[in-house]
């Protein structure tokens, strides 16, 4: 077996802008034509408008050494200023990858980046008053042995279990709500409720909800009291629906490797050709990447992503948070290069992008930066997500598999 191993590392929505069907793809009314999170919120640091817990410009000097200002400038023609680079040519391989799936969101991506694009339209709840149908809060409602359910409508999660905690737990039924995503979110008081029985509503709603093509259900349980409020857990689980064919995970573990997810990978892929998924916080993830990276086999793949640029900076347009998370990022960079193996190939791309300074809660279509290390460097150019999937396959050599073609 070749000694060579791959660890597969998603920025969860570090985009760098220029997609060229931007304009296909909205935030309320306003296109997502000009979008580009790193740019902007390098932009935003330079001028003194991310000032939050941090200060001055976007300081990134490991990444940028690596070309991802250079990626920022192939795939946007905007600069992402600063970012305490030092001169010189890039020391990576280093491009930006387009995506080709009909959807900004989470499953979209990272199942072209594993060499799947998806093949049909998510289906998406509508933004008004009432999103879901009287028969599908029904079942809900049944399922659980409840009366009923509250909210049915689109929301922030935090902002959802606020308004409806107190109510969810005098009578027992389950806040349903959604976002701009094609999910189905569930909410319900881990003590209250229960968190297995939030699990099981869940598992049981998610196959009504994948035939209707909505791409994932999600439990979302929370702790607290309306005295010293409440807080979600790190016990959320999502329900996705199946890739409709192999992707990168199943061809690694169908040709004898060994497969770890970190973060959320393992609920995307709905644990299909996973032998072992680590969570926590994005904080724990790192030192779960690091463990993976001391420990992991030889030949093995590793599918890594750290989510909290999305959910806590991205969504709610924290350009200040989004600019800490990212410096904090790349500063754990050399403890990843120093558990690089010789043959060992890491590469740190993005699903999509979220920017900060952006109209609206929702992602932003996106290019993505795509940095490769451990093979060189240079500029791969602009390149498909599923390029990404084919060009680990090729490192590893697995057999050749989907629409992508190899940049290395």
């Amino acid at each position: 077996m070749t000694r060579k191993r791959a660890f597969l590392i998603v920025m969860d929505s570090v985009g760098c802008g220029g997609a060229a069907d931007a304009g296909q793809f909205f935030n309320g009314d306003l296109p997502d034509t000009g979008a580009n999170t790193l740019a902007h919120i390098a932009q935003a640091c330079m001028n003194g408008h991310a000032e939050d817990g941090r200060s001055g410009p976007l300081n990134m000097p490991n990444l940028a050494a690596s070309g991802i200002g250079a990626a920022v400038r192939l795939a946007s023609g905007a600069d992402a200023p600063a970012l305490g680079a030092p001169s010189g040519t890039p020391e990576a391989l280093w491009g930006a990858a387009s995506e080709l799936s009909q959807g900004k969101d989470t499953p979209s991506g990272h199942w072209e980046i594993a060499g799947v694009p998806v093949p049909w339209d998510w289906h998406y709840f509508p933004d008004q008053d009432v999103s879901f149908g009287e028969d599908l809060m029904a079942e809900v409602a049944r399922l659980c042995g409840a009366e009923g359910t509250l909210c049915n409508r689109h929301g922030s999660g935090t902002a959802v279990i606020d308004q409806f905690a107190a109510e969810h737990i005098k009578t027992g039924w389950p806040i349903c709500y959604t976002s701009a995503d094609s999910v189905f979110q569930i909410a319900a008081h881990e003590a209250h409720f229960g968190l297995e029985r939030l699990q099981k509503l869940c598992a049981d709603i998610a196959p009504t909800l994948h035939k209707m093509k909505v791409g994932r259900v999600i439990a979302r349980p929370f702790t607290g009291d309306a005295e010293n409020g409440y807080s979600r857990t790190t016990n959320r689980h999502d329900y996705a629906i199946a890739p409709p064919s192999d992707t990168l995970c199943d061809v690694a573990q169908k040709a004898g490797r060994h497969v770890y997810a970190i973060g959320k990978i393992g609920d995307i892929f709905s644990m299909r050709g996973i032998d072992e998924n680590r969570k926590g916080t994005d904080r724990t993830l790192m030192g779960h990447l690091l463990d993976v990276m001391g420990e992991a086999v030889e030949g093995s793949f590793t599918f890594a992503n750290f989510v909290e640029f999305d959910s806590l900076f991205g969504h709610r347009r924290d350009v200040s948070g989004y600019a800490n998370a990212l410096e904090w990022f790349d500063s754990c960079l050399p403890d990843i290069k120093a558990l690089m193996r010789e043959g060992d190939l890491v590469i740190f791309t993005a699903d999509h992008g979220n920017d900060p300074t952006w109209s609206g809660t929702d992602h932003t279509r996106e290019r993505v930066p795509v940095i490769a290390l451990g093979k060189g460097a240079g500029e791969i150019g602009l390149v498909g997500f599923s390029d990404i999937a084919a060009s680990v396959a090729d490192h590893l050599q697995l057999p050749a598999f989907g629409p992508g073609t190899s940049f290395l």
